[in-house]
């Protein structure tokens, strides 16, 4: 039988709710750069090479190693630029401003030359954050079929970084990656987010656009900052000091990964579905007799199998009729909780070493067939509550037609395990990604930056505030522009909507991240009503790409009238029990999204317990009442983690973002 692997190298887990045994599964093993050695030969760094896109209107640098002493030429648009080696073999020329353009040549030469073809001058976007930055085209082809065929546009290229850490110091060159146009083919390596954004820049503006995908999934925002930056935060600095010692990272990653590949081999030694000498469950002829049922989708903790961890088979007899026979076919299983491998009529169609990945199983004609069909999901639970993600998508398609598969399944459990071992998530430390993913792109000019994090610190938003304030402040000073466009993505709505008033983190983020427009050159695209309640990756990345967009339009393309965002919360007054809001960013006016009721405000007066309050617009303002505060003393919006029914936008279509007029998020 086809088995998991013990280890995945995918990067999507955020840290939050993560248990530390998937830790060390996501960690990629990065070999350390040194600075290059001075050689004979002329180098280049990875990103400056063949297809690349340089920043129009802006001193371009060039950079690379030679032998000490050596003199390089470097020849663009007819005219050659000189530079000596320094005595560490490192040489940078810096070319005057170019206007968009191309495709042009490069040419370096001292003893010996290279020549970089295909060169674009347009505007160059670095995308950072976790997954939703990182998510790639290829995870939205079902939702965006049409944009995808169409994407064959040579003006829009990605440089996609490696996932790459480092704790000794700043790394001098990248690990891999190259410059890639869009094609309908190229483009499902894309980040979405940024594919969006690309492709509305160059429509409007007419120039090209270089994106340099710089994500990693579950990364908090401490990982990103540099070794300046975070002295201002000596917790995160004392967390990262034992990994400083490279012999000592080595050993933990030893022992830990022989831990969780212990655990593997228990849970498969122990799992009685497949067991030696027996028929496995996944066999069409196995008789499941005395198996239990359970509704799907939903978890078995919430039923008579209880909280346990390890394997649990799911099983179920579903009739096919002739005319979907024959043809390619598609299982979709939502998400599954959290590994999975997937049999039908005994055949493996597919298998998911973590739980956020769409299950969706293509599969060949030979698979299905008349009459009665055997479905068997072997799913492992590396701890929390496993199981089947509520509100998806569970269907079997073939031939035009689509079997519902919500309903009863028979399950039985193969083997009980603990909680997969802990381990150490390397790439999130305090500073690595900065070392190894943003220190190498520094002499790079670029345009902006595009920013969507935050899900990773949302329950521990105490220095959130600071650590992101600060990372823009970093980045200014390390890319050396002082006034560095930075756009961000305000995090969605997610997780089950509450009914009452009550504490959350995401909103906690969100207010830190509305209250980061105080820094100049900033601007925010407020994306509360995109979210999916069950999904930490919503499928529509067009909004947030259009959003971001609209302000970069703003910020960094000086389109000052340009109504860019939702409405702001600037303001407020009180008058008895009723509190009068004032807002930027009003556009031609406030209006309650769908008519009616305005609704998501709550208030509380000095004992602080929020209630649901009334609100109504009033010319440009907002006016908030509750009978049940005499005295309110604050008002929030928006502040749930999923703010169903929050309607405040302006007449443009943009959402209001959630706020506290308390003086900072966690009060």
């Amino acid at each position: 039988m086809p088995r998991l692997p013990i280890l995945s190298l995918s990067q999507e887990l955020p840290s939050w709710g993560c248990q530390p045994g998937r830790a060390l599964l996501l960690a990629a093993v990065a070999g350390l750069l040194a600075a290059a050695p001075a050689t004979a030969q002329v180098r280049l760094p990875k990103l400056v090479s063949n297809g690349m896109v340089l920043q129009r209107d802006a001193p371009v640098r060039i950079w690379g190693w030679a032998k000490a002493g050596e003199e390089v030429a470097v020849t663009f648009r007819a005219k050659t630029y000189r530079a000596t080696t320094g005595p560490d073999g490192q040489w940078r020329i810096a070319l005057p401003a170019q206007p968009a353009g191309g495709p042009y040549t490069l040419d370096i030469k001292a003893s010996n030359a290279i020549a970089l073809k295909d060169i674009l001058v347009g505007d160059v976007w670095l995308c950072s954050g976790q997954s939703n930055m990182e998510t790639p085209m290829s995870r939205l082809r079902d939702k965006y079929p049409d944009v995808i065929a169409q994407a064959a546009n040579p003006q829009i290229r990605q440089y996609e970084v490696p996932m790459s850490y480092a704790f000794t110091g700043p790394r001098a060159d990248l690990t891999g990656g190259q410059w890639i146009a869009a094609d309908p083919q190229t483009v499902l390596k894309f980040s979405g987010v940024a594919y969006f954004f690309a492709k509305e820049i160059n429509a409007k503006y007419h120039v090209p656009v270089g994106i340099i995908k710089d994500a990693v999934g579950g990364s908090p925002a401490e990982a990103w900052l540099s070794a300046d930056a975070l002295k201002q935060f000596p917790k995160y600095e004392q967390q990262v000091a034992p990994y400083r010692d490279s012999a000592a990272v080595v050993g933990i990653k030893q022992k830990e990964q022989a831990a969780i590949g212990s655990w593997y081999r228990q849970l498969h030694q122990a799992d009685k579905g497949e067991a030696p000498g027996q028929m496995p469950w996944y066999a069409p002829t196995y008789a499941a007799n005395g198996w239990k049922t359970m509704t799907v989708p939903g978890y078995w903790a919430d039923g008579e199998l209880g909280a346990v961890n390890g394997v649990v088979w799911f099983r179920k007899e579903v009739e096919v009729p002739a005319s979907m026979v024959g043809k390619p076919a598609r299982l979709e299983l939502g998400t599954l909780v959290d590994a999975d491998s997937t049999y039908i009529n005994g055949k493996l169609v597919g298998s998911t070493g973590y739980q956020y990945p769409p299950r969706k199983y293509d599969f060949g004609p030979e698979v299905l067939k008349p009459g009665k069909n055997i479905i068997t999901v072997r799913l492992i639970s590396n701890g929390g509550r496993g199981g089947f993600t509520k509100d998806k998508k569970y269907e079997l398609t073939a031939g035009g037609q689509t079997l519902d598969l919500r309903g009863p399944w028979q399950y039985q459990l193969g083997a009980t395990m603990p909680p997969t071992p802990g381990s150490t998530t390397f790439q999130y430390q305090p500073g690595g990604l900065f070392n190894g993913m943003i220190a190498p792109v520094l002499p790079y000019a670029i345009k902006g930056v595009l920013w969507y994090q935050g899900e990773s610190n949302a329950g521990r938003t105490g220095d959130y505030q600071a650590l992101f304030n600060g990372m823009i402040t970093d980045w200014r000073r390390q890319f050396q522009q002082h006034n560095l466009p930075f756009i961000y993505a305000q995090l969605p709505n997610f997780m089950a909507a509450k009914k009452e008033p009550a504490e959350s983190g995401w909103a906690e983020v969100r207010d830190v991240q509305r209250r980061g427009l105080a820094l100049p050159r900033t601007g925010m695209a407020v994306l509360l009503d995109v979210g999916e309640w069950n999904d930490i990756h919503p499928l529509d990345k067009q909004t947030p790409g259009h959003r971001l967009a609209l302000a970069a339009g703003k910020v960094a393309y000086g389109e000052s009238k340009l109504v860019a965002s939702g409405p702001l919360y600037q303001s407020m007054q009180t008058a008895g029990n009723k509190v009068t809001l004032s807002f930027t960013s009003i556009g031609g006016g406030l209006v309650a999204k769908g008519g009616g009721e305005l609704k998501g405000f709550a208030v509380a007066g000095p004992d602080k317990k929020f209630v649901w309050a009334q609100a109504k617009i009033e010319g440009n303002k907002v006016v908030v009442w509750s009978e049940q505060v005499a005295k309110p003393t604050v008002v929030r919006y928006a502040w749930a983690d999923n703010p169903e029914g929050a309607n405040l936008y302006n007449k443009e279509g943009l959402p209001a973002s959630t706020f506290t007029t308390a003086a900072n998020a966690l009060l």
